[in-house]
């Protein structure tokens, strides 16, 4: 039979381990993110340059200054709808990012709370007589802490999602209007 002691020093023990666990995971996750970050500027970053000198070449075949400024006009659009595309993608990996480490996260804290609750049930059995209401107690205080955690993930998860609607209205909003006025300039 393992002492109390015993029973606490490894437990704080296996939460020191699924700490450190759990903190590789949320670095590794995080570097994932940044390192598809990374690649999308390179790639953004490449085929502006490859764009932009394909746009200066023509811009210097203009005869004169009303074709200047039609080919000018006609990069405007193209380039708005680009950064928009980027823009997209970079909340698509924020998005995903932030979707994995809540996972991590929650997987983490299940365990956490099926050790604990475990290891309550373990002491209990050890625990001398009349203390039931004393271990009763922690059981519904832990029963209703995952409850309010429950819920507060559940609100975090709702006001992300709306956020994330609201961004990509915005965002298509915004597209609207500019191949709109984009239009209209040329015309004109």
């Amino acid at each position: 039979m393992t002492t109390l002691t015993d029973q606490f020093s490894a437990a704080t023990k296996a939460n020191f381990e699924a700490q450190v666990a759990l903190f590789n995971q949320f670095a590794s996750k995080t570097f994932e993110g940044v390192e598809k970050l990374v690649d999308l500027n390179l790639k953004a970053t490449k085929s502006s340059l490859e764009e932009t000198h394909d746009a200066v070449q023509k811009l210097l075949t203009a005869k004169d200054a009303q074709e200047f400024f039609s080919l000018s006009g006609a990069q405007a659009q193209p380039s708005v709808e680009k950064g928009i595309a980027y823009g997209r993608h970079v909340a698509g990996i924020f998005s995903s990012t932030q979707a994995e480490l809540t996972k991590t996260a929650e997987a983490q804290l299940a365990e956490v709370n099926r050790k604990v609750i475990s290891m309550i049930d373990e002491a209990s059995k050890n625990a001398p007589a009349g203390t039931e209401g004393a271990i009763s107690f922690v059981k519904t205080t832990i029963g209703n802490l995952n409850a309010g955690y429950e819920q507060l993930t559940k609100s975090a998860k709702q006001a992300a999602e709306a956020m994330e609607a609201n961004v990509t209205t915005a965002v298509d909003q915004l597209s609207q209007a500019t191949v709109k006025a984009t239009s209209r300039g040329s015309k004109k």
